[in-house]
């Protein structure tokens, strides 16, 4: 028997409760609901969501173990040399107990764990480091029909959510014209969550390991745009299904996003595959872990194939660093 999708008594409340006079919300206030929201949204239920097991929902980098948190502490130390010695490693949206770097040897003053919604400070000298951070922010949708684009939102019709256009104005950002029924999903809250981030007091190393397109791509080559959800490990494009319980999320925009570094002094953000970044700045990591696991294949060695191998991880997710 599959499982419900219907919303539950308890969100169907809240959305009422915060809709418009016509029962109606933008996509990215539904998005904010339905993932964060106290009591019921996806990432406050309190139960795990990224692993293998029973009940998860997704894998990601961090599922990997202890490996992943290695590279990503190499790869760091060895982009901010001897200044590593001197930043505080500060992850900001981990997924697990005390982040990446529980357990893992490495070079840093000190770590500090933020996880999702908690408020972000920071001072001095850092490494801030996030893994599928920006890909969890509300976005905005948008439909190019008939010659103009159409807001699409959320409303409450008949007992049940169903997408509704809205008669908001678009962003200055889409392009002119679009073939007949193009979507954008537009991250925007990511863009203002990495100037806010970069707005700050601090200096260091910036590194946000997550999957993504240029705007070119997301307005030219993404016609029915990168919104998806994911529930029991199965990807899904019926995103208004059992809100609260599946996990909501787009591609986010990197063109953005090392837009508002540069405009807080960051120096020339540079983009590259996972794989690639771990595979430049990460070298003597991994040749210690093939060196120590080359007489079997261990789940050492596996979860680096994972992290490494284009058809895993290595191409799915991409990597921006810049330093300031």
């Amino acid at each position: 028997m599959s499982a419900p999708t219907e919303p539950s008594a308890e969100f169907l409340a809240l959305f009422r409760a915060q809709a418009d006079a016509d029962e109606r919300m933008d996509f990215a206030r539904f998005m904010a609901l339905a993932l964060y929201a106290p009591g019921v949204g996806y990432y406050r239920r309190g139960q795990p969501r990224i692993g293998f097991g029973q009940g998860t929902d997704f894998f990601t980098a961090s599922s990997s173990g202890p490996v992943f948190g290695e590279l990503v502490a190499c790869a760091c130390a060895e982009l901010l040399g001897a200044a590593a010695a001197q930043a505080t490693f500060v992850e900001i949206g981990n997924e697990t107990p005390g982040g990446i770097l529980a357990g893992v040897p490495h070079p840093f003053a000190g770590v500090r764990t933020l996880p999702l919604g908690e408020p972000i400070e920071l001072s001095g000298a850092c490494v801030v480091f996030s893994n599928e951070l920006f890909d969890a922010q509300p976005f905005r949708r948008f439909a190019f029909r008939d010659g103009a684009w159409r807001e699409l939102g959320v409303a409450f019709r008949g007992g049940r959510l169903v997408e509704t256009e809205l008669e908001t104005a678009p962003p200055d950002e889409l392009p002119t014209l679009a073939p007949e029924g193009y979507v954008i999903d537009a991250p925007i809250a990511a863009a203002a969550l990495a100037g806010q981030i970069a707005a700050q007091p601090w200096t260091g190393l910036f590194v946000a390991f997550d999957y993504g397109k240029s705007w070119r791509e997301l307005t030219e080559a993404c016609p029915a745009g990168t919104a998806r959800a994911y529930h029991a490990h199965q990807q899904s494009n019926d995103l208004l299904a059992r809100p609260g319980e599946q996990d909501l999320t787009c591609h986010v925009c990197w063109d953005w996003i090392a837009a508002a570094l540069t405009k807080h002094g960051f120096a020339a953000p540079a983009l590259d595959s996972q794989e690639a970044f771990l595979i430049r700045h990460a070298q003597s990591a991994i040749a210690a872990i093939s060196t120590s696991e080359a007489a079997h294949y261990s789940r050492k060695k596996l979860s680096l194939l994972q992290l490494l191998h284009p058809s895993h991880l290595g191409q799915k997710f991409q990597v921006l660093h810049a330093r300031r």
